[in-house]
C-alpha cells in the first residue's frame, strides 16, 4: 500500500496563522516537519508567531481584504503545497430587525471574498498530492436566534468547499466547521460575558466544555495529510449539532 510522508519537508501556507487556530495549525504542522508561512494582516502578530513559533515558520504581512495584495502574496511565494484558510473577524450577532445590511455584507468580505481570492491564486501554485482547507462553523448547521448573517456566512462557505473540489480536482478541497472555541473570535465582548459563554455553552455540550484551538487544529493536520477525502466539511464542535 502507497504510504504518505505526511507533512514533512512540505510548504504549508495558513492565512490567519498570526492568532487563534491559525496559530495551533501553524504550531502543529511545524511540530511535523512542515515549512510554514503565516500571513496576516497585523506585523506585530507576525512576529509574535515567528517567535513563538520558531523553526521552519516565516511570516508574511498581506491586506487579506486586498486582491492585488493576495495577488502579490501568492507570486511572492511561488510553489506551495498547502493552503489553509482560518482568517476570521469578531462575530456579528443580532437579530434580523437589528441588523446594518452594510454591515452585513463586510461579514462576507473576509470570510467569504478573501477566501476566494485566496483560492483563486494560490491553487495554481499547489503542487500535486496538495490540498486546500477552509474555515466554516457550525452556525451554518446550528443557528441560534440572532444568527442570521453568521449562519449565512458558514453555509456559504461550505457549498463553496464543495464546488471548488469538483472544479480544482485533483486538488483536494475540505472545511473545518468549529462550535465554540476560546479564542479572539469573541473579542468584541467583554470578559465576563465571554466566559459566561464558554461555561454555559461547554456544560450544553456532550464533552462538558467549550473547544481549544489545538482540538480544532487537529482537523487541518488530517485533512492536510490524509489523502483521499475532498469536498467534505469535518465538524468539529463538542457535540454542538447532538443538542
Amino acid at each position: 500500500m502507497q504510504q504518505g510522508n505526511g507533512l514533512q519537508g512540505k510548504r504549508v501556507v495558513i492565512l490567519g496563522g498570526s492568532s487563534g487556530i491559525g496559530l495551533a495549525v501553524a504550531e502543529q504542522a511545524s511540530l511535523q516537519g512542515a515549512n510554514v508561512v503565516v500571513v496576516s494582516s497585523n506585523p506585530d502578530r507576525i512576529q509574535k508567531a515567528v517567535q513563538s513559533l520558531g523553526g521552519r515558520v516565516e511570516g508574511q504581512t498581506a491586506d487579506l481584504s486586498d486582491e492585488g495584495a493576495i495577488a502579490a502574496l501568492f507570486t511572492r511565494l511561488g510553489p506551495i503545497d498547502h493552503l489553509v484558510f482560518t482568517a476570521a473577524d469578531s462575530l456579528q450577532l443580532r437579530e434580523l430587525a437589528d441588523t446594518d445590511l452594510t454591515q452585513a455584507r463586510r461579514a462576507f468580505e473576509l470570510r467569504y471574498w478573501s477566501a476566494l481570492a485566496a483560492v483563486k491564486y494560490a491553487s495554481p501554485h499547489i503542487r500535486k498530492g496538495g490540498s486546500i482547507v477552509l474555515t466554516t462553523g457550525v452556525a451554518g448547521q446550528r443557528p441560534h436566534k440572532g444568527w442570521v448573517v453568521a449562519a449565512s456566512v458558514c453555509g456559504t462557505i461550505k457549498a463553496l468547499t464543495r464546488a471548488l473540489a469538483v472544479e480544482l480536482g485533483p486538488i483536494r478541497v475540505n472545511a473545518v466547521s468549529p462550535g465554540v472555541v476560546r479564542t479572539n473570535l469573541w473579542q468584541n465582548m467583554g470578559a465576563a460575558e465571554r466566559e459566561n459563554l464558554y461555561e454555559s455553552v461547554g456544560k450544553s455540550l456532550p464533552v462538558g466544555r467549550v473547544g481549544e484551538a489545538y482540538d480544532i487544529a487537529q482537523a487541518y493536520i488530517f485533512l492536510m495529510q490524509e489523502r483521499f477525502s475532498t469536498g467534505q466539511t469535518v465538524v468539529v464542535d463538542g457535540g454542538t449539532v447532538l443538542v
